[in-house]
């Protein structure tokens, strides 16, 4: 027999011999193994999880026209907005030609699209009365906002033809219904000159608060979306830049006559509509009213570029698809990220690896204790065997090795079986929570496996040691 065939021969003829110790030292690799590989695949597939779950609750990416194209000075026409506007058609048709078109609006998608899944829906804004008073109303693809915010809570049904839906805040402060009737007015001068719609959605869009899933919080800086560009009175809020545009449509509305406030201001005229729902989700959007774009554009009798696009973008990378879309100049588009939906991401994300990294730490620690202990016991009980051994010629690093192989194949073996019961919990857990499906990760199973090998290798160098030290003179006199 060759000395390859006697080591391994004696090498499984100690481990059988030693089942029960055998199996305290697999036992305890196949806890360590399978309690890191479950925490592992969670720590991979909790954050691709828990993106699209952030997802559903609104845009994490929003554009909006940069300055030059809300033609607010009249200087300029927006290259995105509707063709043909110049500086000599006024303010009033500098406003209307305001917005990103619909070329524009498919090639962002596109850049986004790139980069990973996504879902948008584009908002046109424009200042309306409701029985005399001023109000937001937002010309939306329902589909769109449907598939995009699932977190609304929609009482009725969303806009179509003729009939709009209206935010809880309106419905409360008029005393609409659904199914009711509401009088929408809509007035040049309220959107005209700095108050234009397109100046309201652009400072929306620089604002905070992209839903109300986030928060109406209007000093957090980067997070934006339709719901700010309303308010509580004027459908805007009143910290936020486009509070500002409100008030001066509010002014502007109020033309002076012979010192005296015209009686347009109480003029509560206009185009009847249904109202099909009331959406309630506690934010911003809860003080507009929502139409459908052809609705808006029949309206106002103009038709032009949207507002605010908002995205809900899969990219791993935000920052970076923001940079791309910022650096081409020539898109006369702004793209910012929902602070606060990315934020809570990364928060939830960096808590969640933290404290993988801790568990983890803490089971390696009970591995290498469990697998130690047990190495050390078969050690104590094959002393008599090791000092008679090298008495017969055996060298320290031959009875090492020994003992290093049996230890790896303990980890071996327990290392599939752990890898193999850390995937079941792991997709148990992740159908239980995210209900969907984990795909094994077979990298990542044998990095495992080597794992518990490689651990139980190092548990059992201190006993190794001590067994490599033993005076065989000593042990022969015990015997």
């Amino acid at each position: 027999m060759t000395n390859t065939g006697m080591f391994f021969r004696m090498l499984f003829s100690a481990v059988f011999r030693r089942r029960s110790r055998a199996a305290m030292a697999v036992i305890a690799s196949t806890v360590g193994a399978a309690t890191l590989f479950c925490l592992a695949m969670i720590c991979i597939a909790v954050p691709q999880q828990m993106n699209q779950e952030m997802r559903a609750y609104g845009a994490n990416l929003i554009v909006t026209p940069t300055g030059d194209t809300t033609g607010a000075t009249g200087d300029a026409a927006g290259d995105s907005g509707a063709a043909g506007a110049s500086g000599s058609s006024g303010d009033a048709d500098a406003a209307k030609a305001a917005g990103i078109d619909a070329a524009m609006v498919e090639h962002t998608t596109e850049m986004v699209a790139a980069k990973g899944g996504e879902k948008h829906a584009t908002y046109r804004y424009e200042n309306v009365r409701v029985n005399a008073a001023p109000y937001v109303m937002a010309g939306v693809d329902a589909a769109a906002v449907r598939n995009l915010n699932h977190h609304w809570v929609v009482d009725g049904s969303w806009p179509t033809a003729g009939k709009v839906l209206v935010g809880r805040d309106v419905a409360d402060a008029i005393g609409l219904k659904v199914g009711g009737s509401i009088t929408i007015g809509y007035r040049a001068s309220d959107n005209a000159s700095g108050a234009s719609s397109a100046d309201a959605s652009s400072a929306a869009g620089e604002s905070s608060g992209a839903s109300s899933a986030t928060s109406s919080d209007p000093s957090d800086e980067g997070a934006a979306s339709h719901g700010e560009a309303g308010g509580e009175t004027s459908a805007q809020s009143a910290e936020s830049p486009e509070s500002d545009a409100a008030a001066q449509s509010s002014q502007s509305s109020q033309q002076m006559q012979d010192g005296r406030v015209s009686s347009d201001i109480m003029d509560t005229t206009g185009t009847e509509f249904r109202v099909a729902g009331i959406v309630d989700t506690g934010g911003s959007e809860d003080s507009i009213i929502y139409a459908t774009n052809a609705d808006v554009d029949k309206l106002t009798g103009v038709k032009r570029g949207v507002d605010v696009i908002e995205y809900s973008s899969g990219a791993s990378d935000l920052n970076a698809l923001v940079t791309s879309i910022n650096d081409m100049t020539s898109m006369h588009v702004k793209a910012q990220q929902v602070t606060k939906i990315t934020a809570s991401d990364t928060r939830i994300i960096t808590m969640l690896q933290t404290l993988f990294w801790i568990v983890s730490l803490v089971v390696l620690v009970l591995t290498l204790v469990g697998v130690g202990t047990t190495i050390s016991s078969i050690v104590s009980q094959r002393r008599n065997e090791i000092g008679l051994r090298k008495a017969l010629g055996a060298s320290s690093a031959a009875i090492g090795v020994e003992f290093y192989v049996e230890s790896a194949i303990y980890g071996l073996l327990g290392g599939l079986v752990g890898t193999a019961i850390g995937y079941g919990l792991a997709s148990w857990l992740c159908v239980a929570v995210f209900e969907r499906s984990l795909p094994f990760n077979w990298g990542l199973g044998v990095a495992s496996v080597l794992l518990a090998a490689i651990v139980a290798v190092v548990a059992s160098i201190p006993p190794v040691h001590r067994a490599t030290r033993i005076d065989p003179a000593v042990v022969l006199r015990e015997e």
